[in-house]
C-alpha cells in the first residue's frame, strides 16, 4: 500500500515528466485530453487538481451528469474519477521509458458513506507504481501492483475506498 517514499526520475526523463506534470495541471490541456481520449470524464467534469511524482488528486462534482436516481453519486462515475487518480500516476511512471503496457486486472470498491457532494480522490502511491513499471521493464516479465485510492466529499468524510490492480508489461 502507500508509503511516504517519493519517486525521483532519472535526470534523463526528468524533464519529459515535468512536462506531463505541467500538462496534468493545466486545467484546459486535462479538458482537452478527456475530450479526445476519455469523453466520459469530461462529461462527468472530472478534474485533475493536483499531481506529482507520488501522488494524485482528482475531484468530481455532484451533479446531474454524476447522479443517480437515489441522490447519490453513480458508482460508474465514482470508479471512473477512482481510475484517473492511480492512472496518472501509471501513466507519469511510464514516460520516457518505451513501449510498456498498463492495464486494469483488478478492481475492489467498498462504499463506506453516501457520495452527494464533491467527491475527492487520493492515491499516494507513486514509488509502487514507479517501481512495478521499473521491475517490469528489469525482468521483461508482467509486473502487477495494487493501489489504493481514496474518496472524499467535501466535509472530509471518507465516502469510499478503490483499490486497483494495475498490470505492467514492457512490449516486445
Amino acid at each position: 500500500m502507500a508509503t511516504n517514499t517519493s519517486v525521483t526520475p532519472s535526470s534523463e526523463i526528468a524533464p519529459l515528466i515535468q512536462k506531463r506534470l505541467r500538462d496534468f495541471n493545466t486545467v484546459w490541456k486535462m479538458r482537452l485530453f478527456f475530450l479526445k481520449r476519455l469523453p466520459s470524464c469530461w462529461f462527468w467534469g472530472i478534474r485533475v487538481d493536483a499531481c506529482d511524482t507520488n501522488t494524485c488528486v482528482v475531484s468530481m462534482p455532484y451533479r446531474w451528469a454524476t447522479q443517480n436516481p437515489f441522490r447519490s453519486t453513480y458508482f460508474a462515475a465514482l470508479s471512473g474519477a477512482a481510475e484517473l487518480s492511480t492512472g496518472t500516476l501509471a501513466l507519469l511512471a511510464l514516460t520516457g521509458k518505451g513501449k510498456i503496457s498498463m492495464l486494469i486486472t483488478g478492481f475492489e470498491a467498498k462504499f463506506i458513506k453516501k457520495a452527494d457532494t464533491r467527491t475527492t480522490f487520493t492515491c499516494n502511491a507513486g514509488a509502487e507504481i514507479y517501481a512495478a513499471v521499473d521491475q517490469a521493464i528489469a525482468t521483461g516479465t508482467g509486473q502487477e501492483v495494487t493501489v489504493l485510492t481514496t474518496g472524499r466529499n467535501t466535509r472530509g468524510d471518507v465516502v469510499c475506498e478503490m483499490r486497483l490492480t494495475w498490470s505492467f508489461r514492457k512490449k516486445a
